[in-house]
């Protein structure tokens, strides 16, 4: 028997991870993502799919981010009818930001239309709401540390990975017909002293490993994101400003709520309002409550609330209550999705609030090449929101320290668990320079054989086993 595998995504960038196994006949995808970022990868999502989607057996994910489950709804659409594998908390993620990225794309080709600023006389959405509702029949949701049989010659296993609620680490034991191997796919990792999610779990023993590469070659500052919060409240209400955060509304959403409820209850920021302007972030606070094993925080709503009180925690569930926040000229923050401004509510906060010096966007999460967020940390002058650019006169502040990806000190901690040199390790989920320095650096440390796929390359990983 055979094993091969062909790279359709996350292959020199951090969007649109896919990677498609074919073991001895039986063809497995591993993440089905959304690309994002520059246009030449979004137009990706618009190609007819490298293989057909029906001779692929199952989808196996690692986590609900778009960026690792969005193209799931065109991929059913173009008759994928296999099974979809993940953790529990995962399966009840997908459910809300699949649909999220269906709506924000149906509105955004309604938006474009009435706007006239699209070149196609009548703009489409990637998929539909309906596109989504095909997709979750075909879910099956485990636990973590179960054994879960997808075919006589494929077994994996979901370890916490720690980066989001429900992350996996993915554990494939091909059974051949001559010897067993293992294959590790490491999707994206968390951080070592996160106060919500568990540490990574150790994985001591693989023939093959897929790496993630976020943050390959990069250290982050001292883990102190409540520091950072309180100098950068501080400051910007000194300017009589409100502070604006692009937030995922899974997990950065949440991990905001848990710094600034402390620090507010220690008086080292003063008691403003704090708007939580995503319908996505909200639903996906609740899940912490339903799913208290995945994390080590008791996460209660209500006791939220009650901490944050007379803070005035606000949920904006409406759009014209959204609309109102322009309104707000001073002492408040707005947290809303998406993370990378691609879309949602934050591009209308943004809209107005980057030309306004007393305000700050604090941006709190990793910003791939093309999006709006790698613009403002680039310190691009204007931004192009509706078609219009729009000066940047505000003050923006990267907080690496609040990223859910391990950095290069976490990755190297994590991969110096193994006992035994994998036959092949590739670097994926990442962008160059990076990419290459941080392959070459595990090659060096490890003395690992090291590749960095490209996009629609095929290996051969295992013959006649």
């Amino acid at each position: 028997m055979n094993v091969q595998v062909k790279f359709l995504g996350g292959a020199g960038t951090v969007t649109g991870s896919r990677y498609l196994l074919d073991i001895g006949g039986f063809r497995m995808l591993f993440d089905c993502g959304l690309f994002q970022g520059l246009k030449e990868l979004r137009l990706k999502n618009w190609d007819e799919f490298p293989v057909d989607p029906s001779t692929i057996h199952a989808v196996v994910i690692s986590h609900a981010h778009i960026d690792h489950t969005g193209y799931l709804p065109r991929l059913v659409r173009e008759g994928f009818s296999g099974s979809i594998y993940c953790t529990a908390p995962t399966a009840e993620l997908m459910k809300i930001m699949l649909m999220d990225s269906a709506k924000l794309q149906e509105e955004e080709a309604s938006y474009a239309a009435r706007k006239g600023y699209s070149k196609h006389t009548e703009p489409k959405p990637l998929y539909t709401s309906q596109d989504v509702e095909h997709v979750f029949p075909l879910v099956k949701a485990y636990d973590y540390n179960e054994t879960i049989k997808m075919d006589a010659c494929a077994d994996i296993i979901f370890r916490d990975a720690g980066h989001l609620l429900g992350s996996a680490i993915t554990e494939l034991f091909v059974h051949g017909d001559r010897q067993n191997k293992k294959i590790v796919f490491s999707g994206d990792l968390g951080r070592y002293h996160d106060p919500i999610l568990h540490a990574p779990t150790a994985v001591e023993q693989t023939d093959i490993l897929f790496i993630e590469s976020t943050y390959g070659d990069k250290v982050s500052a001292a883990y102190d994101p409540q520091a950072d919060l309180e100098r950068i409240v501080n400051e910007t209400f000194q300017r009589k400003g409100i502070v604006l955060i692009p937030a995922f509304a899974v997990g950065r959403t949440q991990l905001l709520l848990y710094y600034l409820c402390k620090l507010m209850r220690e008086d080292k920021i003063p008691d403003v309002p704090v708007y939580i302007d995503s319908p996505m972030a909200i639903s996906a606070t609740s899940l912490y409550t339903t799913f208290r094993d995945y994390h080590k925080v008791n996460f209660s709503l209500s006791e939220l609330a009650g901490n944050l009180e007379t803070n005035m925690i606000v949920f904006v569930k409406t759009v014209q209550h959204s609309k109102t926040l322009n309104e707000v000229k001073t002492n408040a923050i707005i947290i809303s999705s998406s993370g990378m401004m691609a879309g949602g509510r934050i591009l209308h906060h943004l809209y107005h609030r980057l030309p306004r010096e007393q305000d700050t966007v604090l941006i709190s999460g990793y910003q791939a090449v093309g999006t709006r967020g790698r613009d403002l940390v680039d310190k691009k002058p204007s931004i192009r929101i509706f078609g219009t650019e729009v000066p940047v006169n505000c003050k923006v502040e990267n907080v690496k320290s609040l990223s859910g990806h391990a950095d290069r000190d976490e990755l190297f901690r994590w991969m110096k668990n193994f006992t035994t040199k994998p036959k092949i390790t590739f670097t994926v989920h990442g962008e160059d320079p990076g990419l290459t320095n941080y392959g070459n650096a595990i090659g060096k440390e490890f003395e690992w054989n090291v590749i960095k796929p490209k996009y629609q390359e095929s290996f051969t990983l295992f013959e006649g086993i």
